[in-house]
């Protein structure tokens, strides 16, 4: 019935001029077309199709068939079913008008989700080259439309992570981007093969667009395998080389374009792309930059005169814009990056002018938001280890600079103990090296104020704060016994004692007491409460310093608070020695005025 019915719109029609088919046939025939491939009358189809006569038909109505064909080989697992459908595709393919069915085919690849997105593009990613090709104008339209649809799918699927989910390919990512690199090369040579042709520009514009929207997705936040051995069966790394590889073919090689990022004269054309899109090109960039320096992709393209300052210097704004990123993938590669610009660099040469640079001062500041805020240890320690390393290279004046600022800015006892903590370790290399004037003398002062104060005198939270506190008071011990050993009074400390017993000593002792008193009354109230619910078996909730600790059984609630004693006794004992030596040190120069008296 199907097929008489189609037949009889055919008939119909082919009496008709092109321009005077109606809506109205077009809807018949692809209803009475769609029924066919339903009731399996395949081979009638394939025949009306083939059929000369119909030709100007099939060329007008012919696309309409092709979803309906496409949906029979997503669905249909019988070989010889799916055998005449390829077929019917490619007849479609070969007859209608490639106008008509660019868009068809394109309408298809955005309809899907899920797992289906890439088995429909697997599909029809052959389809929609020959199409293209045969389009005569606006090539570069047609092309950039149909990436630009492809990589809007493809940035729907899950990025595999590990290198199992790499070789499962689940979602089939990975083979899509095999695909997709074999789909986009005839079109790269089409603009290498042909330079002087000005319609090529179009193109070579729309294939960059591509490869910096495939340079943000997936590429930055895939993961690639480490063995060295297994870097060509990584089909994320391949499909990243093909895409660094296209830029050199279309006349943007990446030194040009990275080198130029960012400057207010480009030496490179198609700036609409980064006015438009500054946020998208900022990711690529950043992403390109760690395919380079950190996997190694067409490294050799670099002029081997670059100085590692001045490629660490400009990879920090790439560094950067990874720390700024939540995903894990996306920040751990900001810190390879950075790892792998510091390494190329010696101990203590990095000029402190570079941090006049914005990056130079916000990466250390994001690498304290990871060490602080991420729920993973290998991360939170890697970035410990690279701010360490990045305080290493910089000049006595830069880690002066940087210190101040991180005192500043951290707002985290443990940051600021580990900033102290280098604060020490750099004026023992004064003592015991060479003399420091950034951290000796008035400049130590200025940098002291930061450390020996607490923030909101005697009722700072000593318990949040103790990893600070007793970073200083061992800075302070270790000051105050230094110079009693070379008697040098280099550090300027003794001429501030009395500022640092007025911000921070005495301070300090009327907080210890105040919190030691409230906490001893917490563990008697505590201990009482426990009494009456024991009965119960209850939980019991304790409220200390304005806040309630989370309801938890009396035993590890008393535990709680018996550590917290123990800190304070720990900053109370710390703080006895630090008050003996200053009293001894005092009571001596008493003495040896007296003496010259």
């Amino acid at each position: 019935m199907a097929v008489e019915e189609l037949q009889s719109i055919i008939k119909r029609c082919q009496i008709l001029e092109e321009h005077d088919f109606k809506e109205e046939d077009f809807g018949l025939f692809q209803l009475a077309g769609q029924r066919c491939i339903e009731e399996g009358h395949t081979d009638q189809l394939i025949a009306i199709i083939q059929n000369e006569k119909n030709k100007v038909i099939i060329k007008t109505m012919g696309w309409n068939l092709v979803g309906p064909v496409v949906r029979c080989l997503l669905w249909n697992d019988e070989d010889d079913k799916r055998k005449d459908y390829f077929l019917m595709l490619d007849l479609l393919v070969k007859l209608c008008n490639p106008k008509e069915l660019l868009l068809g085919l394109l309408e298809l690849i955005e309809e899907p989700s899920g797992k289906q997105i890439s088995q429909i593009i697997l599909l029809l990613l052959q389809p929609l080259q020959t199409v293209i090709q045969k389009l005569r104008n606006n090539k570069a339209y047609s092309v950039g439309l149909a990436l630009s649809t492809l990589w809007s799918q493809l940035s729907l699927l899950p990025v595999p992570y590990s290198k199992e989910q790499i070789q499962t390919d689940d979602y089939g990512l990975c083979q899509c981007c095999k695909a997709l690199i074999e789909f986009t090369k005839p079109f790269v040579e089409e603009v290498t093969n042909d330079k002087e042709n000005k319609e090529n520009e179009k193109l070579k514009d729309e294939l960059l667009k591509f490869c910096f929207k495939s340079l943000k997705c997936p590429l930055l936040t895939a993961q690639f395998l480490e063995q060295s051995e297994e870097a060509g069966s990584d089909p994320l790394r391949c499909f990243a080389c093909e895409i660094i590889g296209f830029l050199s073919a279309i006349g943007h090689p990446f030194p040009k374009i990275i080198f130029n990022h960012g400057r207010k004269k480009k030496t490179w054309d198609y700036l609409e792309v980064e006015e438009e899109e500054d946020k998208q090109l900022a990711d690529s960039m950043a992403s390109l930059a760690y395919l380079v320096f950190v996997q190694g992709i067409s490294i050799d393209q670099l002029p081997m005169v670059l100085s590692p300052s001045y490629l660490l210097q400009f990879n920090m704004g790439h560094i950067e814009v990874f720390l700024q990123r939540t995903e894990e993938s996306v920040f751990s590669k900001g810190l390879e990056l950075l790892e792998n610009g510091l390494l190329r660099i010696e101990d203590n040469s990095l000029l402190y002018q570079y941090l006049e640079i914005k990056s130079f001062l916000t990466v250390p500041q994001g690498l304290v938001k990871v060490m602080t805020l991420c729920p993973i240890e290998t991360l939170r320690k890697k970035s410990l280890a690279m701010l360490q390393l990045y305080i290493n290279k910089l000049d006595s004046q830069g880690k002066y600079t940087l210190f101040r600022c991180l005192l500043n800015t951290s707002n985290h006892s443990g940051v600021e103990a580990f900033i102290i903590q280098n604060i020490k370790n750099q004026i023992d290399l004064s003592f015991k090296k060479t003399y420091n004037k950034w951290f000796t003398g008035p400049q130590l002062i200025s940098l002291l104020d930061l450390v020996l104060f607490l923030p909101e005198g005697a009722e700072t939270d000593l318990l949040q704060n103790s990893d600070r506190i007793m970073a200083s008071l061992n800075l302070l011990r270790y000051l105050v016994i230094k110079d009693n050993e070379n008697n040098s009074q280099q550090t300027g400390l003794w001429a501030e004692l009395g500022k640092i017993e007025n911000n921070f000593l005495k301070p300090l002792h009327t907080g210890l007491n105040m919190s030691k008193a409230h906490y001893e009354a917490e563990i008697k109230n505590s201990q009482e409460n426990s009494q009456v619910v024991q009965k119960s078996k209850d939980l019991c909730s304790v409220t200390v310093g304005g806040e309630e600790i989370p309801n938890m059984p009396p035993e590890m609630q008393l535990k709680v608070l018996h550590s917290a004693l123990f800190t304070f006794d720990l900053i109370e004992s710390v703080l006895a020695r630090v008050e003996e030596l200053i009293e001894i040190k005092t009571k001596s120069t008493s003495q040896e005025n007296v003496g010259i008296k």
